[in-house]
């Protein structure tokens, strides 16, 4: 198989990568954590930069690239951890272009590609534990349309995207709805996570919104897959530049008047860093490359993928601490962000051992089909 990436994607990458360098300097990101961990001047520039549009159809005013463009994006702002979240506008996108009606897609799609709009899925409940068919919102059709309750926690930007996406019980299976921010019923409680970004409990009560799709589930199933894969991108940013930061003081940190990257044991676990990397990178590249399969194989290919980079993403941020000592858990060095963006990262769309248990019954489901 082809790995090598077109020339556009190579350009795509050099110019997310300098602006990440030159526009999305450590300094700048310690500035938006104190701020409250959302920006929306840096999504404003990400937006500039045509990434907000990478993904939306052309006819809605996007650039229609796919899966591997978003995930070289998405490679590139992980090496900066930026906060903004772009890989909302991917998921928005994609259930948007793929399961809404022509007129919703027509209001939404050429918003979010232009940066104005910041749409985010609102999923997530407290009883769900990851699981996407537990949903315990309720919708309801009215004269006017639908209305929705329902309480949604750690919604990305919760606070300051312009509206959610939200499943919610209809008629005893679950639909997907638009939702916007200001719209009455709606109250959303902003507050910082581990790694500095933004999130918010998000209430919503009898509040008018517009039905998405009725095969909800399918549609949550595909935003879930398209948000590990995505994750998984970022991950393997943070990882390269993780193993970079402890390169580079392993070089610079002498004992006994030599560096400390001259012990072959410090040098063997420095390669054993590089190893989990390239191996969740190859898992990455599969991951979005299987965005476009069939659902049963997509979902399990998806979770094999996060499982590989949980495992990954856990080795690499604490063998970095253990290799920096104390500096690597101090507020003042980079490398502590990255730690605390990885073990963040490795809990977002189901943690490592929730996608082991999909994997494994999947397998015994192939299994029984075969017996």
């Amino acid at each position: 198989m082809d790995f090598d990436f077109s020339d556009d994607q190579q350009q795509l990458r050099d110019a997310v990568r300098r602006w990440v360098d030159k526009g999305y300097t450590f300094e700048r990101r310690r500035a938006i954590v104190a701020a409250g961990g959302f920006d929306r001047a840096a999504y404003g520039e990400l937006a500039e930069l045509g990434l907000t549009a990478l993904t939306v159809p052309e006819a809605h005013g996007g650039l229609g690239q796919g899966p591997v463009d978003a995930m070289v994006a998405l490679e590139e702002l992980g090496r900066g951890i930026v906060m903004e979240p772009l890989a909302q506008a991917f998921i928005a996108t994609r259930v948007l272009a793929d399961h809404a009606p022509e007129a919703l897609q027509s209001e939404w799609l050429p918003r979010i590609a232009s940066g104005e709009a910041l749409v985010v899925l609102a999923h997530q409940e407290r009883k769900a534990r990851y699981r996407l068919d537990v949903c315990e919102a309720k919708a309801a059709q009215t004269q006017a349309g639908y209305a929705v309750t329902a309480t949604k926690s750690i919604v990305p930007a919760g606070d300051q995207a312009d509206a959610f996406i939200v499943p919610a019980q209809l008629d005893g299976r679950i639909a997907l709805f638009l939702v916007e921010r200001t719209a009455a019923g709606v109250s959303a409680t902003g507050y910082a996570t581990q790694d500095g970004s933004r999130a918010a409990e998000v209430t919503l009560k009898d509040t008018p919104a517009t039905l998405i799709t009725a095969d909800g589930l399918a549609a949550l199933e595909l935003a879930a897959d398209v948000g590990i894969a995505s994750t998984c991108a970022y991950a393997v940013g943070a990882m390269e530049r993780t193993l970079q930061l402890t390169a580079e003081y392993l070089n610079q940190r002498k004992q006994f008047g030599v560096p400390i990257a001259s012990f072959q044991a410090l040098r063997h676990r420095a390669a054993d860093m590089k190893m989990q990397l390239e191996l969740a990178r190859s898992m990455s590249y599969y991951a979005s490359l299987k965005l476009g399969e069939a659902p049963d194989e997509r979902r399990r290919a998806l979770s094999r993928a996060k499982v590989q980079l949980g495992q990954s993403m856990r080795f690499v941020g604490q063998q970095s601490v253990q290799l920096h000592g104390g500096i690597g858990v101090t507020d003042e060095y980079a490398g502590s962000h990255y730690f605390k963006a990885l073990t963040q990262l490795e809990m977002c769309w189901g943690d490592t051992l929730h996608h082991l248990g999909e994997v494994s019954g999947r397998m015994q489901e192939t299994a029984g089909v075969f017996a």
